[in-house]
């Protein structure tokens, strides 16, 4: 693929997520998602086969460049246990803040998308799973650290911490409220607290 093809592509997806944070898959049709990206109508469908192939490569996108930046969180020094927490406080600043760019895609499209697209569906499977499989990885390490030697089932933490932030992310949508990140952080403290 060309450096041509290639920035172009990237262009359209650049332009798309802060389109779809803000309004959501179906609500952004493709004549507003052309003039704002300024390309013609035939070189979206030279890159997507159709809205919902590029709504699949948008999200293939996101979590490509997500699990990026969570691996290097995840690797950076320090007890596993403080590194989960420094996550933990990225999502709660990130969701809870003011600026939509830092939003979660998958917080946003998941409920909208999963019944439209089954496709998309399972790249959101896909994403999800390679956070959880992240987060397992580094509570695994706590229990090699010692900082988070309590726990049991890395597997099944990194599953519920999961869970509880996802459920807090679409109630903070809701109430247009930082409590439940602030709640599901303090779940968290309690989840993650270090042997004393």
């Amino acid at each position: 693929m060309s450096t041509q093809i290639t920035d172009l592509r990237q262009h359209i997806l650049s332009v798309a997520k802060p389109l779809l944070l803000n309004k959501g898959y179906t609500a952004v049709g493709l004549t507003e998602l052309l003039a704002t990206a300024g390309i013609p109508k035939g070189s979206f469908y030279h890159y997507f086969d159709s809205k919902e192939g590029f709504g699949q490569a948008l999200l293939d996108w996101y979590f490509g460049g997500y699990l990026a930046f969570l691996d290097d969180l995840l690797a950076r020094p320090g007890k596993a246990q403080q590194r989960l927490m420094g996550f933990w406080q990225y999502w709660l600043d990130a969701q809870g803040g003011e600026d939509p760019a830092a939003k979660c895609l998958a917080v946003k499209l998941s409920a909208e998308v999963s019944d439209l697209s089954e496709s998309m569906r399972m790249t959101l499977e896909q994403g999800t799973q390679g956070v959880i499989q992240r987060l397992t990885h580094c509570i695994a390490e706590g229990r090699a650290d010692g900082s988070l030697a309590h726990v049991k089932d890395a597997a099944q933490l990194a599953n519920t911490l999961y869970q509880l932030w996802l459920g807090a992310s679409l109630l903070a949508k809701v109430t247009r409220s930082r409590a439940p990140l602030e709640s599901a952080m303090t779940g968290t403290r309690q989840l993650l607290k270090p042997p004393k």
